[in-house]
């Protein structure tokens, strides 16, 4: 074989390669979640406040998903009136299961199918373009945390986490490569899909500024407000309440703007222990005792990570971290998940935002700030995982952390499994 051949042979492996890793990702982490919700799942008993689970599609059709088909069968409906109705859920998921559903799909069959194959656009969307800003390393681990963050969970079930994270990932990606007629589409298909769509339009305009892009890309990135502007008007005609999918809001959340009370709630559960929240006053002294343990061997780490590197080796420390937030999480549970989600993906993008394309690095704080504004601090983790940048951000920063990274994936797939069995027991997740 002449060089020349072995060079096309070696390219053409490599755009195998390219193509195979993320179909491996996503492949994985779906038959992770789809052994452990029809697998596992079934042979548990019903817990408290829980329903048994069982071999069957229902297992993935809970919370938001009851919603979304009420929308497919019967339609949207609201009144003004502070109580929860279906209008605060976006058209195009629901609109897109009722064309799969009037090919003869039943609605489980047609909302997994949306759901899981856009989910795979939007990892091979995230792959190829992280690919073309920095580099493969950085392009495979941003695909791995897609895959397998706990939340990706979501986008597996009927939800709208696939379908949006393809769709306002593209409309980036074809910002960036200059394709602004691709920007508009996506970008308007993506504003039709979840509330957190808005962040698309301030960010595209934010970066269209800060690049000193051409007068095409700001009319692209006004484009993308087509989708909700277009829900507006059904809102108006149909119940003569242009921004009803706002005021439906009220009654899924208990204010919105910046929920202080709940943030400040978080952090007693975290520091204290949710009974002492809910006694009011330090009841069992243990949890507060063992978070002040790990604040103190934390800092105690750090302190001292050079010295006990030089003495035990770098895994040690990096073991020791580990452990501690191991510990940390078993004691805190979904509260400290929450709220790392929402701090340490603002700090990381913060971090990370010049090795960031310009519009990822803007659009992932404009969601951020959207989910602070939005009120309340329900499914915090699942909103965040939404905003496709901070998945990349943290690909980005763990690819330059190996050993973290893979203490991060085993971590990752020890609450995939929990959040797998507790949506499949229809118990809260988030």
């Amino acid at each position: 074989m002449t060089k020349v051949e072995l060079l096309k042979k070696k390219k053409k492996d490599s755009k195998a390669n390219e193509l195979l890793f993320p179909a491996v990702m996503w492949f994985g982490s779906r038959l992770f979640i789809w052994i452990v919700m029809l697998g596992i799942a079934p042979l548990l008993q019903a817990p408290p406040g829980g329903i048994a689970a069982t071999f069957g599609l229902e297992v993935f059709n809970a919370w938001d998903s009851v919603q979304y088909q009420t929308i497919v069968t019967d339609g949207y409906e609201f009144i003004n009136d502070g109580e929860m109705h279906n209008v605060a859920f976006f058209p195009l998921f629901p609109l897109v299961i009722k064309l799969l559903m009037n090919l003869g799909f039943s609605f489980e069959i047609a909302g997994l199918l949306v759901n899981n194959l856009a989910f795979l656009g939007a990892i091979y969307c995230v792959y190829f373009w992280v690919k073309s800003f920095r580099n493969e390393n950085e392009a495979r681990w941003a695909t791995a945390v897609l895959a397998w963050c706990p939340a990706s969970m979501f986008a597996g079930v009927i939800y709208t986490e696939g379908l949006y994270l393809f769709l306002s990932a593209a409309a980036m990606q074809a910002f960036d490569k200059s394709r602004y007629g691709l920007t508009a589409v996506f970008g308007a298909l993506a504003t039709a899909t979840r509330p957190t769509g808005l962040a698309l339009i301030p960010a595209l305009i934010i970066a269209c500024w800060k690049q000193r892009k051409p007068a095409i890309a700001y009319i692209s990135s006004l484009a993308t407000a087509t989708g909700v502007l277009l829900f507006s008007v059904y809102c108006a005609v149909t119940f003569s309440e242009p921004l009803a999918f706002i005021e439906a809001q009220k009654g899924w959340r208990e204010s919105l703007g910046f929920d202080w009370q709940s943030w400040w709630k978080m952090l007693m559960q975290i520091s204290i222990g949710t009974q002492n929240w809910k006694h009011g006053g330090i009841k069992d002294p243990v949890i507060p005792l063992l978070f002040a343990l790990i604040v103190i061997l934390g800092y105690l780490l750090w302190r001292f990570r050079k010295n006990i590197s030089r003495k035990f080796g770098e895994a040690t420390v990096e073991y020791g971290f580990a452990a501690l937030i191991l510990i940390w999480w078993l004691v805190a549970g979904d509260p400290l998940i929450n709220t790392v989600s929402v701090i340490g993906s603002a700090y990381l993008i913060w971090k990370l935002r010049h090795e960031l394309s310009p519009v990822a690095a803007t659009y992932g704080l404009c969601g951020l700030a959207l989910v602070l504004a939005s009120g309340g601090t329900w499914s915090l983790s699942r909103i965040v995982y939404g905003i496709v940048s901070v998945s990349i951000a943290f690909g980005i920063f763990l690819s330059r952390h190996p050993r973290w990274g893979y203490l991060t994936m085993g971590f990752f797939a020890i609450l995939l499994t929990t959040f797998s069995i507790r949506f499949a027991q229809e118990l809260w997740v988030g």
